[in-house]
């Protein structure tokens, strides 16, 4: 919500942040949410959709590293990936760093966003829509995956929170289509809100992935834009030894990709699947 020169964030009734707007650069009421890209002296480009700010281009790659490079490596062979949401291209173009990835589908709901991205956010995807390698498909994700006939390695959902457009990605639906669109090796992320604050977020996905992947389990990051603690990403497949290798696999597989990272690394990749006890206790529960 814009109030005078500064932006607050409306994603918790008793509990935000704000920022000051330096420049409004684009804000419109799109088919689907309000969107807005603004100027902030801290963070550079922020981005919001409805109330709730989706990334800015000083944090953004800690988030789309590791959601990304996480269930990559941790597959070791992934040829063939499928983003869900992810408008702004963050996620695309670290995925695109991978150069034994040969296809990639992306699918976001409202095209305005990528086109906005790309006009204001170009760092972000950093010509990944360019990639001949990149099929880009305007729908509904949760439509895309209860029709979709191909097969993936890695599924990674880069969803709203579970307001707006967003709500449908966090469904027993969608993680069904999902379970149902990856290779029998496939590994499925999301994203799943900061736990501290949104607990109830991480035992509601818990719960509703149960049925389809015989391995569940969360992995986490501290982004500085996501207030309130480490972002959570769930994670699943129907192989735990996926999250369990030991370093010396995950640094391998690390040096032989051949990407340079500002936030992951192959220690961080292992640690993160550390969760703290209150979060064990509610999964336990």
């Amino acid at each position: 919500m814009v109030k005078g020169e500064r932006y607050l964030e409306t994603l918790y009734n008793s509990y935000g942040q704000s920022f000051s707007i330096d420049k409004v650069l684009f804000e419109s009421q799109t088919e689907h949410q309000h969107l807005i890209i603004f100027d902030n002296a801290q963070f550079g480009r922020v981005m919001a959709l409805d109330g709730v700010i989706q990334t800015t281009e000083k944090d953004e790659f800690i988030y789309h590293e590791m959601l990304t490079h996480t269930p990559i490596l941790a597959h070791g062979n992934a040829k063939r990936v499928l983003i869900i949401g992810g408008g702004d291209g963050g996620i695309l173009r670290e995925v695109l760093r991978h150069q034994r990835i040969e296809h990639v589908t992306m699918v976001e709901i409202d095209a305005s966003v990528v086109e906005m991205c790309k006009t204001y956010l170009p760092n972000h995807s950093a010509g990944a829509f360019d990639d001949p390698r990149t099929n880009l498909v305007i729908c509904d994700g949760r439509e895309f995956v209860r029709n979709c006939q191909d097969k993936f390695d890695v599924i990674i959902s880069d969803s709203t929170d579970p307001i707006g457009p967003g709500e449908a990605l966090f469904t027993s639906d969608f993680y069904q289509g999902c379970a149902n669109c990856l290779n029998d090796d496939g590994i499925l992320v999301t994203q799943n809100g900061v736990c501290f604050m949104q607990l109830d977020e991480v035992t509601t996905t818990a719960k509703r992935l149960s049925p389809y992947f015989s391995d569940q389990s969360f992995y986490k990051a501290a982004v500085p834009t996501y207030i309130g603690g480490d972002m959570t990403f769930a994670w699943a497949s129907h192989n735990p030894q996926q999250r369990q290798h030991n370093i010396d696999t995950i640094r391998a597989r690390f040096e032989q990709a051949n990407i340079r990272t500002r936030w992951y690394t192959p220690q961080l990749h292992l640690g993160s699947f550390a969760l703290p006890q209150y979060v064990l206790d509610a999964l336990a529960e």
